[in-house]
């Protein structure tokens, strides 16, 4: 096919033009047919006059994918300016006249839960596609810095031998005669990249998280962007480096798509400043006991908790984002390297956006004999992470890292406020298809 897409048919009046699109709406006017069509860069008003061409149409239905070929002309009467004046038609694949949701709809209109019970229907949505046009340009974005920045590409297994963190939020499966866990986090195979001599990696990857957890920001397998980088002196280090990376993400979302963003979700794009703020846990919750915010864990953040302390802060500072640094030994994993002043705090981080976590990083224990001792007080028997520690045992250079759920950066450039919304297909406690 000799297609056009209809954005660009659009700027093509007086010139023929070949068309592959879905009918979203048919409209019979005596011996006229009007259609609007859709393809992925927008839609188009088609008029047929011609007896043969209306009597085809006469049995088409909405949703049917057509191609359709004929002249570019001004209409002022239509929202464009121009429509199809169409010659040809052919019916490629007809849909059933009764659809399982509306693609056409007032906003609520359809459940959440029955648009993901038909989410091919669903993605048609204009607004849908834009949500995944960030995306790829999201990580376009992300990509390009890293590379640019000399990071190299990695893909772990993403089925170990042994759990990447510690806890029972692991997906167990059977591996011929053996146990195996599906990868909570590339984490240990990011460090193996620091033993290797990498010194700068990333990761793009899935994640899987056995969370029995019902929140609209939590899913059982998600998109995870991991980095890892050597030779630092602190966590400082990689929020730095971070920051640099958010930034040209963002900005690169804001050039694209920022009026299609502001038109669709009136979210105007804010490209950050760097440095983000920042407050330790010790200060974040004396803030937040000031303000008489109720407390969650004693070293950790309630959600409730990280909205009021963004809030705090966008109102302190302007800016979205706010780094919490400095976690108690208690709320991190074994191998986040700890204060030499305070070995009870880890040299550790969460980054929040407008009141939703969106990463954890830290500098790494990269000392064999330290991070054994550290695995044993946290319950972990090193002979089942032997091949971890391993790693450090013929010289590692100081590294720290970062996970970081691009599926809640585009909540939050999109304003959106589920992440079911802006995952292709969700996978949660209840829902496994399509």
């Amino acid at each position: 096919m000799n297609r056009t897409l209809i954005a660009d048919a659009k700027t093509q009046a007086g010139k023929t033009v070949e068309l592959g699109a879905f009918v979203q709406t048919i409209r019979h006017q005596g011996k006229i047919v009007f259609l609007v069509l859709r393809d992925i860069s927008g839609i188009l008003q088609a008029v047929l006059f011609e007896p043969n061409l209306v009597k085809a149409a006469a049995n088409l239905t909405a949703e049917s994918v057509v191609r359709v070929k004929g002249e570019i002309k001004e209409a002022k009467q239509t929202d464009d300016g121009v429509e199809i004046g169409v010659t040809e038609l052919e019916v490629l694949s007809t849909a059933e006249p009764e659809l399982g949701i509306p693609i056409v709809e007032k906003a609520g209109e359809t459940s959440q839960e029955k648009r993901l019970d038909w989410r091919w229907l669903d993605l048609r949505k204009p607004r849908n596609q834009l949500i995944f046009k960030v995306w790829t340009t999201m990580e376009e974005a992300v990509r390009e810095y890293w590379v640019k920045s000399r990071y190299l590409e990695i893909h772990s297994p993403k089925i170990l031998g042994a759990p990447t963190e510690s806890g029972a939020e692991v997906f167990k499966i059977e591996y011929f005669e053996n146990e195996a866990y599906l990868a909570q986090s590339p984490q240990f195979y990011k460090q193996m990249a620091m033993a290797g001599g990498f010194e700068r990696v990333f990761e793009v990857g899935p994640v899987f998280r056995a969370e029995p957890s019902f929140t609209s920001r939590h899913g059982t397998e998600f998109t995870g962007f991991d980095a890892e980088i050597s030779y630092i002196e602190s966590h400082h280090d990689v929020m730095r480096e971070h920051e640099a990376m958010l930034v040209a993400m963002i900005e690169g979302v804001k050039k694209t798509h920022g009026g299609d963003i502001k038109a669709e979700f009136d979210r105007e794009i804010v490209v950050p400043k760097a440095p983000f703020p920042e407050v330790t846990m010790t200060e974040a919750k004396k803030k937040l006991a000031a303000a008489k915010i109720p407390s969650g864990k004693a070293g950790d953040l309630s959600p409730e908790e990280e909205r009021a302390l963004s809030e705090m802060f966008k109102k302190e500072t302007g800016s979205e984002f706010l780094f919490v640094t400095d976690y108690p030994v208690t709320a991190r994993p074994f191998y986040h390297m700890r204060h030499e002043d305070n070995p009870k705090l880890t040299k550790s981080f969460d980054l929040l956006w407008n009141g939703v976590e969106i990463t954890t990083g830290a500098q790494r224990e990269h000392r064999p004999d330290v991070l054994e001792r550290q695995a044993k007080e946290k319950g972990i028997d090193p002979k089942s992470i032997q091949f971890y520690l391993d790693f450090f045992r013929h010289g590692c250079p100081p590294h720290g890292g970062f996970g970081n759920g691009p599926s809640r950066m585009v909540m939050k450039l999109l304003d959106v406020d589920n992440i079911r919304e802006v995952t292709f297909l969700p996978r949660t406690v209840k829902r496994i298809t399509p």
